[in-house]
């Protein structure tokens, strides 16, 4: 059977073995949840647990995402890696050394490619104002990114796509979602948690995805690999931000599901969602990320989710075989 669920836990309680099953105990009795088809499992709230469960869950080959009271990541814990390669170890390391940099004008390409392309839906309905930001996306970026550039100027680059991408939120969202900067430890306003929360989700997504590859996940190219994180999912996950984190804040504010004074918690300054909040945030994500639709150049149906394996395994191809490394476009979707 496939392990293709997702289970969330929003309440305080204590997680441990149950013959062959997880069971979770709060003060509303017990509850079971199956092994057979889990992949991950979301703690979103307090949870206590044992060793003994985590090597149940471990040799079950599911991966735990741990998160504290206020809905901040605390971190993951994934099964004993099955996939290591110590051969393309040494490569993606060499890679790093002697490629790094296409990598990273790879990944920054992609974020401008697939904000322009999550944006002109704004344009075309109406919303002529982001003309300017399209264009720069367009012409500007692509006559930077094909010079000779450090690190630095690479990550200038993306920064400014970002803050120009902020700066757009003007045009098409409420007041109430304005954003005046992005603030991430804490956020700050509606609009950062919304986009702190989403960046998070898709970031342990992106953490089980290179699991299933043979991917080390501390040698990345775009950001850091001394971040003392899973750089390689910082890395992989910007290209999904605008088409998966995004576009689902986009759709929640403009139907109204979610509202700053229902969804927020106000004794924090509506700086965090409150448990409503992240449940609506959380299903219209997974919606999302599950979303099936024919791959262009496949010429199968696929999911946004397993996109992103693939994104891990087009590097794989880059790293061993010098096949250029183009990270998921949006126009790959019929």
């Amino acid at each position: 059977m496939a392990k293709n669920h997702t289970r969330y836990i929003f309440s305080m309680g204590e997680l441990k073995r149950k013959d062959n099953s997880i069971a979770f105990k709060n003060e509303k009795g017990n509850f079971y949840i199956p092994i057979q088809d889990t992949r991950e499992l979301y703690c979103m709230n307090e949870v206590s647990f044992n060793t003994k469960f985590l090597d149940f869950i471990s040799r079950a080959g599911i991966t735990l995402h741990l998160f504290n009271y206020h809905g901040n990541y605390s971190g993951s814990f994934y099964p004993k890696e099955q996939l290591v390669s110590g051969d393309l170890t040494i490569k993606q390391s060499l890679c790093f050394i002697e490629r790094r940099l296409n990598v990273a004008k790879a990944v920054v390409r992609a974020i401008a490619l697939n904000i322009h392309e999550t944006l002109y839906h704004y344009f075309r309905h109406g919303k002529k104002e982001l003309k300017e930001f399209l264009d720069w996306l367009k012409s500007d970026v692509e006559k930077f990114l094909s010079k000779e550039l450090t690190i630095e100027q690479i990550l200038f680059v993306e920064g400014q796509i970002w803050s120009r991408f902020y700066d757009s939120f003007k045009y098409f969202l409420p007041e109430d979602f304005i954003m005046n900067k992005r603030v991430k430890r804490p956020p700050d306003n509606p609009i950062n948690a919304l986009v702190s929360f989403g960046n998070t989700l898709l970031y342990t997504k992106t953490i089980s995805s290179i699991y299933e590859t043979h991917l080390n996940q501390t040698i990345s190219f775009l950001h850091s690999p001394r971040e003392g994180r899973f750089s390689l999912s910082l890395d992989i996950s910007e290209a999904f931000k605008p088409i998966i984190v995004f576009k689902t804040i986009f759709d929640l504010v403009g139907k109204k599901r979610i509202q700053v004074a229902k969804h927020f918690d106000k004794s924090l300054n509506y700086a965090l969602l409150n448990e409503e909040g992240k449940k609506i945030f959380i299903d219209a994500f997974e919606t999302r990320i599950n979303e099936t639709f024919m791959h262009k150049k496949l010429k199968r149906k696929t999911s946004f989710k397993n996109c992103i394996k693939l994104d891990g395994y087009k590097l794989i191809k880059y790293i061993v075989e010098n096949k250029e490394f183009k990270p998921f476009n949006l126009k790959d979707k019929i």
